[in-house]
């Protein structure tokens, strides 16, 4: 065992937190309303979620978690999570998180794969164990945590637990992809880049201690113990985020005086609309993170009066690697929306400090090292790639997918092929285009989904579109899918008079109306265009 401040283990940043500002609130969970609407919240502060932490490691400990233990973790977003990842990572054990929206067939063949050797979850969870045991036979051990959690981690000592020695290499926990373009991958994570994570947000988006934050996607809660933010747990369903009541949000915004605020596009187009339609405002909201889509500059403009002392701020990259890049919305609206609406994709800002950015020829298969990709010049439409301190090197038990994702330099350096098309511009802003997987493949070239919707999503009546492949590659015929504003349905006439403007988008003779895409579980924001191109082949 070793001290807090020499070992890379993670667990340390909430040891750090307990120490400069013990009695500050750590995390605000919602418990109900009283008499006057107002929420009611569980507050508790970095010293007592230190402590409980380290009670849990004790329990934890007592039921032979060790480290290197893989424990399959299943509890509600919010104390819980933060209390027993904290614990997990102080005894050197290896989270195992995984999606609940996924789906139970894609759940289970995740857990299976994974091969957890204990559970740490609700009670769900252990019914799900016992009814799938297939899926769970390397478990053994299963930890049930009671709605009343304290009444579990109560049981242990209250001496502190000694924070075990763990590299920067060594397996801290293993996170797994939304599979919105496939089946979903787990991602190893080192300890090393969790603390690369960290500093590249709190340095990117100049993060201070002592804000207010209320994460819409859950596992961006535990960046806060590290970042010395206060999470305001939000109420929305984890495994449905775009279901959210934007009233709830708004509500805890206010009341909670939240400064910095994560989610998706599409959740905050509810938002917008909520706080439009009811002519308010958040003014305690100084910086505003969307992300797991395209930001249009058409939504960073109708946010602008809504927040009026935020920056907006779009990262890009991936769960393999984040953030590669980011954006403010002032550049959105100065750069990309002219550049958007014509075709020339989403800009997605300047590679964010130790990240280096290359686009290569597009090569379906691996390639085993940087030498043997062919770099792009500007301007060119190829693949991202993208190395730095807070580059994932393997996906777990999948070597293949590993050897497909990956490219090795001469310095031993991981690069991270993102399976996004895009561009660097001239004055080093990367563009993206599309989904690699979701290009649709022509007798006169290849069109990118990204270039073709901004064009779409201009016209007056589109809430958004998706660009589709009817047939097979090389010759497949393309189509556009709209998304209507309700009661604003633009006529296929006026769509295909918006596509014949544009070289671009010329060949594109086929219209859909459609209110309801398939989207991501993760962010309910990426539309499944393969997905959709089969519900419409079918016709």
């Amino acid at each position: 065992m070793m001290s807090d401040t020499a070992s890379a283990n993670v667990a340390r940043f909430l040891a750090v937190q307990a120490r400069e500002q013990p009695a500050a609130c750590a995390l605000k969970a919602p418990l109900g309303r009283d008499s006057s609407g107002n929420i009611l919240y569980e507050d508790i502060s970095f010293s007592d979620l230190h402590a409980q932490s380290e009670q849990v490691a004790h329990g934890l400990t007592a039921r032979g978690i060790r480290a290197g233990t893989r424990v399959l973790l299943m509890v509600r977003p919010g104390s819980d999570l933060i209390r027993c990842c904290f614990a997990l990572f102080k005894v050197g054990a290896v989270p195992v998180v995984i999606d609940p929206g996924m789906g139970l067939r894609h759940f289970l063949a995740c857990v299976k794969r994974t091969r957890p050797e204990a559970l740490l979850g609700i009670p769900l969870a252990h019914w799900i164990s016992r009814i799938f045991p297939g899926s769970f036979k390397t478990l053994n051990d299963r930890i049930q945590v009671e709605s009343r959690f304290a009444d579990w981690y109560g049981e242990y000592p209250e001496d502190g637990f000694p924070t075990a020695d763990r590299g920067a290499d060594d397996l801290a926990a293993i996170l797994f992809t939304s599979g919105s373009t496939g089946p979903p991958k787990g991602v190893c994570y080192g300890h090393g880049q969790f603390d690369s994570q960290v500093n590249l947000v709190r340095e990117s988006f100049d993060i201070k201690p002592g804000e207010v934050d209320l994460p819409m996607l859950p596992v961006f809660a535990l960046f806060n113990p590290a970042l010395g933010m206060t999470t305001v747990v939000p109420e929305i369903n984890p495994g449905k985020p775009a279901s959210v009541q934007p009233s709830r949000i708004v509500q805890a915004i206010e009341q909670c005086g939240v400064t910095n605020s994560f989610g998706a596009p599409i959740l905050w187009a509810k938002i917008a609309d909520y706080l439009e339609e009811n002519g308010k405002e958040c003014p305690t909201v100084k910086r505003i993170l969307m992300a797991g889509a395209p930001v249009s500059p058409g939504l960073v403009k109708r946010m602008q009066p809504c927040f009026p002392k935020a920056t907006m701020w779009s990262p890009y990259g991936a769960t393999e690697c984040l953030p590669v890049s980011a954006v403010d919305g002032a550049t959105i609206l100065q750069v990309g929306a002219s550049k958007t609406v014509s075709g020339h994709g989403t800009c997605v800002g300047s590679a964010v400090s130790g990240v280096q950015i290359r686009i290569i020829r597009i090569v379906d298969g691996p390639i085993k090292s940087l030498d043997q990709a062919e770099v792009l010049s500007n301007g060119e439409i190829g693949e991202i790639l993208a190395t730095g301190p807070s580059v994932t090197k393997s996906y777990d038990a999948l070597p293949e997918a590993t050897q497909r994702a990956k490219i090795v330099d001469g310095q031993g350096e991981t690069w991270h092929r993102m399976g996004d098309a895009g561009y660097l511009d001239e004055d080093g802003l990367l563009w993206f285009c599309g989904r690699i997987a979701e290009r649709v493949h022509t007798r006169d070239g290849v069109l990118y989904s990204d270039c073709c919707e901004g064009i779409f999503n201009a016209l007056p009546g589109v809430r958004r579109s998706a660009l589709i492949g009817l047939g097979k590659a090389p010759e497949q015929v393309p189509a556009i899918v709209i998304d209507p504003v309700p009661g604003q349905t633009p006529g296929a006439a006026g769509v295909l008079e918006q596509a014949s403007k544009f070289e671009l988008t010329r060949s594109i003779k086929i219209v859909f109306f459609n209110r309801k895409f398939p989207v991501d579980v993760r962010h309910n924001a990426k539309i499944n265009r393969i997905t959709l191109a089969m519900r419409y082949q079918k016709r």
